[in-house]
């Protein structure tokens, strides 16, 4: 196992991420499937996944995420894929390593990503809880196994189905990343990404006892961050992470509108990493030129 990162974060060194997969893939051309998003991606357009996890290292990313968020069985069943799911897995993590050869990086980590998204985002097609906790069993497993460094739970809305997640990447035995969206309110109150009358802290309440390694604000509006950072540091004292969304979404497609420039993205990021963040990176929206600016600022630290 890499634990080249947590080695840094040990040192007080800042760890850079990657930025946003399936966005940067709809920007390259690869079709976004109704169901599984780009779940599917590395079994239609592999060399596409592979080059954009080159484009990171190469732009400065020290862990690269799998293209596995939309790739658990509750997300590619229902999309015709239900056969496949090993094989997602297992190309998705061998596609992140072959890009860190080709780089010349053996030094990068990979974090395998497991989402709690349901089926075409639809939160009313969630599995049973049995067959939900064993989709994310089985995805877990099948990244472990494959190789991957860390688990990385992304897009955690809410409790219920986090916890199964949580509970599933636990028993791999690698260290597990919490990373929840959120938003600001019309009336400044910062609450779920999607569930509009979920406090954001009510989130942490109820997950932070579950005790991940990493707590990542992640996908989440950039003008939410900095109260965010402090109802997390008003509860969490490990390793705090940030890597925003920008951007808004029309199922199945990201829409680029508005999103931050790279200068100003870092920009912002110099406030985070004065209140005591360890990790950054970009989500939806963002890409590598995203993550060569932060670099830069992490370089002149």
């Amino acid at each position: 196992m890499n634990d080249s990162w947590q080695k840094q974060l040990a040192a007080g060194e800042v760890v850079l991420l990657d930025g946003g997969m399936g966005t940067e893939l709809q920007l390259r051309g690869v079709p976004m499937d109704k169901v599984a998003w780009s779940g599917a991606a590395v079994l239609s357009h592999p060399h596409v996944v592979r080059e954009i996890h080159e484009d990171y290292i190469r732009a400065g990313a020290q862990v690269i995420i799998t293209n596995t968020f939309g790739s658990t069985r509750q997300m590619l069943e229902p999309a015709g894929y239900g056969d496949q799911v090993a094989a997602v897995h297992q190309d998705a993590v061998r596609l992140a390593q072959e890009a860190r050869d080709n780089v010349g990086r053996p030094d990068i980590a990979i974090a395998g990503s497991i989402s709690t998204e349901p089926p075409a985002f639809d939160r009313t097609a969630f599995l049973e809880p049995d067959a939900e906790l064993a989709a994310y069993r089985e995805a877990a497993g099948l990244l472990a196994d494959a190789g991957v460094d860390l688990i990385a739970l992304e897009m955690i809305v809410e409790a219920t189905h986090a916890r199964r997640a949580v509970l599933a990447a636990k028993e791999t035995g690698l260290p597990v990343w919490l990373g929840i969206g959120c938003r600001k309110r019309e009336d400044g109150e910062i609450v779920s990404f999607d569930q509009s009358d979920l406090a954001f802290s009510a989130i942490l309440d109820e997950l932070l006892p579950e005790s991940p390694d990493v707590v990542n604000i992640m996908h989440s509006e950039i003008d939410a961050i900095p109260e965010a950072i402090e109802q997390l540091r008003a509860r969490w004292d490990g390793p705090v992470g940030v890597y925003p969304e920008s951007g808004y979404f029309t199922k199945p497609h990201w829409q680029f509108v508005d999103v931050i420039s790279p200068e100003d993205l870092a920009a912002e990021a110099e406030h985070w990493l004065a209140a005591g963040v360890g990790l950054l990176g970009g989500c939806c929206g963002t890409g590598p030129q995203h993550i060569s600016a932060l670099n830069k600022i992490i370089k002149k630290r």
